[in-house]
């Protein structure tokens, strides 16, 4: 196992903390190197569109480690700094401030930036994005005295958690979606009308099927938002949520390979075989799925920088975990554990009550469990995605069965 030399890690969020992290306690005595272009230190991101920015939460606990864990642990944790340029070569990655830092293995955990609002007034004051710790706090502090008009541009997790936490303030939110409801991508059109639902009975106001065309002002200050309808929406405030794009920047720029964020082996390895990548830009093979998959949640930020650090110290790595994520809005807690593939899902079978938003539903093709998500019922990610493991043909009328335990349904009835 390597246990010295230099290593640097290029992305101070969860992956690159938890790589650091995972790398000393494997017993790695060499140089770390930690660098990030946020002036704070690593932090996870969830609680930036749940706890932290509902109010719920303090901003310590966002935090990855306490800020003495790095200087007690020997990793040179370089905030507030840009890596420019990765010289393959040379082996190093150059700073902004003309320094260049060079490596015996190199992990990228670059993560993603917000896509951006292409139409006129995008540019407007009073225009929000929600990526990074600066942008809750600032949202948060305008949201927290409640009475202002909100419009979300986007009907999709970070939208949909951001106008819980509005309607948390007492102001009034209207969400934009293109599609015919919300969360219709990830979840398909029944399920993202749960959740659509949800929201009507908060007081949301859901526009569907429309985009937005431009956003108009006075003085400098958002002031509407313009539908593709051609309907004006009163805004005090605008959030824009439509989606993320991997940074993908460095890896192109050292010719590695590049196809919806940065191609990986099952090793986490890229195709430089000293380069490694983690988090939101890693594109893996997943051997249980059998192609390569983009994860751009916690868990597998959580994840996966522990697996780069095992796999860069040369241990045998299969970075081989069931895609999850998880959401709270208002009273709804849920978890999702799976992945569609490209053929989709022919069948959604329910266990439970959808009325009463205690059920979980499970995504099926050919009889296989897909995916499967739990809503306000607890403690069954480990039976669901033992289902999804299996590969097995489930019986449909048992797996809805409340009554039929779910570790039951991989034996003979």
């Amino acid at each position: 196992m390597t246990d010295e030399g230099t290593f640097v890690i290029v992305g101070a969020g969860l992956a690159g903390a938890k790589a650091a992290q995972t790398l000393r306690a494997e017993g790695f005595a060499g140089r770390i190197h930690l660098v990030g272009d946020e002036r704070d230190a690593p932090y996870e991101r969830p609680p930036l569109s749940k706890g932290y920015l509902a109010g719920t939460s303090e901003r310590e606990s966002v935090f990855v480690h306490d800020p003495a864990w790095y200087p007690e642990n020997d990793v040179d944790l370089l905030t507030g700094t840009k890596v420019i340029g990765l010289d393959v070569a040379a082996r190093e990655v150059n700073l902004d401030g003309g320094a260049a830092l060079a490596f015996d293995k190199l992990l990228l955990a670059t993560g993603s930036s917000p896509r951006l609002l292409d139409v006129p007034g995008a540019d407007l004051e009073g225009v929000y994005y929600l990526r990074r710790l600066p942008d809750s706090e600032g949202l948060h502090a305008t949201l927290s005295d409640g009475g202002l008009r909100v419009v979300i541009i986007g009907g999709g997790w970070i939208g949909l958690e951001v106008a819980s936490a509005a309607r948390g303030f007492d102001n009034d939110v209207t969400v934009v979606e293109p599609q015919s409801t919300v969360l219709k991508g990830a979840l398909g059109q029944e399920l993202g009308d749960v959740f659509a639902g949800l929201h009507r009975e908060h007081g949301v106001r859901l526009v569907l099927d429309e985009g937005v065309t431009a956003l108009e002002g006075a003085d400098g200050r958002v002031a509407s938002v313009v539908t593709t309808s051609g309907e004006r929406l009163p805004a005090d405030v605008v959030v824009v949520g439509v989606g993320v794009r991997p940074n993908t920047q460095l890896a192109e720029a050292g010719g590695l390979e590049v196809d919806n964020g940065v191609l990986v082996n099952a090793a986490l390895q890229t195709s430089h075989p000293d380069i490694y990548a983690a988090g939101d830009i890693a594109n893996a093979f997943h051997p249980l799925l059998g192609r390569h998959v983009r994860v751009e949640h916690w868990a597998h930020a959580n994840r996966s920088g522990p697996a780069a650090a095992k796999s860069m110290l040369g241990q045998d790595v299969t970075y081989d975990p069931i895609p999850y994520f998880y959401t709270d809005q208002y009273d709804l807690g849920m978890e999702y554990s799976g992945a569609i593939g490209p053929e989709g899902y022919d069948r959604v079978v329910y266990r439970g009550d959808v009325a009463s938003r205690e059920f979980i539903s499970f995504w099926l093709k050919d009889g296989r469990v897909q995916a499967g998500m739990n809503v306000n019922v607890w403690d069954v990610t480990g039976p669901v995605e033992a289902l999804i493991r299996s590969g097995a043909v489930i019986d449909a009328d048992r797996l809805a069965d409340p009554n039929v335990p779910l570790e039951s349904l991989l034996t003979p009835a």
